[in-house]
């Protein structure tokens, strides 16, 4: 009986601080949606401040320094939730800080990233105060992922997935399963009674299934596959080369911007500085026209170079919504070669390719469902069951592990 007790008064407290995470987890999520937002306004109606990037990076690497979190990112956060390794509560505002101003002045990427090294360090402060033991704070750091991916991004069921599958590819982590839906749950509602709006895009129609159509699904699912493995070694490639060619991280990030402001006056608009959500959003809305592009055939190799050469320089934010502006830009250019419809193929093309850099299947069956209401979804679940399987191991995160036998 007394043992009992002792169980029922740890899973009140568990949850009790999942709640807790999840309430500041929205809060700090929300905030940081809205100033991404706001930076990214800010950078569209004044597009004078990319030539600025160079100068201002160096206080991404200044300010990591002072806060004693250099080399600090998702794959530590991944390894927190696996084996207990400490994060710096410094960590979010470091995150927060830095990411405004890679977003501010146009370098190459997401917020997701972010939104889970945010997360994990909540976790790390919310673990010291209920006097947590290191098996409750591993399971707090998922909880923490999945409060503030919910808040920042709008997709709950997502980020409870993610969070439960993202560190061990193939496996579920049971204990983890309330704490994460609850802080996941919260994080989203917090988020949006505070003002943040979720990310949804319109998908009117899917095509009438046939044989005809199922082999050009076919065809776009195994050239993401492909894509999938071929971002990933790009990031990596790029990451272990500029470091092992430019040693001083001050001047690694500062030639990385003078790139990036070179590359965007080449291409004559800024389409592929910041996350890049606009163009993602003009491929649904130009569903009046669904077999024309809303952007150039290039769009996803030029994403793709802008993004390797701003994370590999040391610019925060992530490579989640770079992402899906890579698959939703080269699904709709395969759809329209093949005679799909444009949203169509960008919707199939963001979600398999966020299956293939992440592998986590659910977590992107569930992400189709809540980004396009569920629209299409009969056509998300093979399609993600074969990316994975193409895709193999290969991951954005170095630290995840894997318990599924690929073939």
């Amino acid at each position: 009986m007394q043992s009992q007790k002792i169980c029922v008064k740890a899973v009140l407290k568990l949850i009790t601080a999942s709640l807790a995470l999840g309430l500041s987890g929205g809060i700090v999520g929300a905030l940081f949606s809205l100033l991404i937002g706001l930076v990214t306004n800010i950078r569209t109606n004044n597009g004078w401040l990319i030539c600025l990037l160079p100068l201002f990076s160096v206080v991404i690497v200044f300010l990591y320094q002072k806060l004693k979190i250099t080399g600090v990112g998702t794959n530590q956060v991944l390894k927190a939730a696996d084996e207990g390794e400490e994060l710096s509560p410094l960590l979010s505002l470091g995150v927060f800080i830095t990411a405004g101003v890679s977003h501010l002045f146009g370098a190459s990427v997401g917020r997701e990233g972010a939104a889970l090294q945010i997360g994990g360090s909540l976790a790390a402060v919310f673990a010291k105060l209920f006097r947590f033991d290191s098996t409750m704070y591993k399971i707090l750091v998922r909880a923490g992922m999945a409060a503030v991916f919910a808040a920042v991004f709008g997709t709950p069921l997502a980020a409870f997935f993610f969070a439960l599958e993202v560190v061990l590819v193939g496996s579920i982590h049971i204990k983890s399963v309330i704490p994460c839906f609850v802080s996941s749950c919260t994080g989203y509602l917090t988020a949006r009674l505070i003002g943040a709006h979720p990310e949804r895009f319109n998908l009117l129609s899917v095509p009438q299934f046939s044989l005809n159509v199922a082999w050009k699904i076919a065809v776009i699912t195994v050239l993401t596959a492909v894509l999938s493995i071929g971002f990933c070694h790009s990031l990596s490639f790029s990451a272990k080369y500029l470091k092992q060619l430019i040693k001083n991280p001050f001047l690694r990030i500062i030639i990385g911007g003078v790139v990036i402001v070179l590359l965007t006056v080449l291409v004559g608009n800024q389409d592929y500085n910041g996350a890049g959500i606009n163009v993602i959003e003009n491929i649904f809305n130009s569903s009046l026209n669904p077999n024309s592009l809303s952007f150039k055939p290039e769009a996803f190799a030029l994403k793709l170079i802008f993004t390797c050469i701003s994370v590999a320089a040391g610019f925060k934010g992530g490579e989640i919504v770079p992402t899906l502006f890579i698959g939703s830009t080269f699904g709709a250019l395969v759809a329209t070669l093949l005679g799909l419809s444009a949203p169509f193929g960008a919707a199939l093309g963001m979600i398999l390719l966020f299956c293939g850099v992440t592998n986590c299947p659910l977590a992107s069956l569930f992400l189709s469902v809540e980004l396009f209401s569920g629209v299409g979804a009969w056509y998300f679940v093979p399609t993600i069951a074969l990316c994975f399987l193409l895709s193999g191991k290969i991951s954005l995160y170095s630290t995840q592990k894997h318990r599924f036998n690929f073939l």
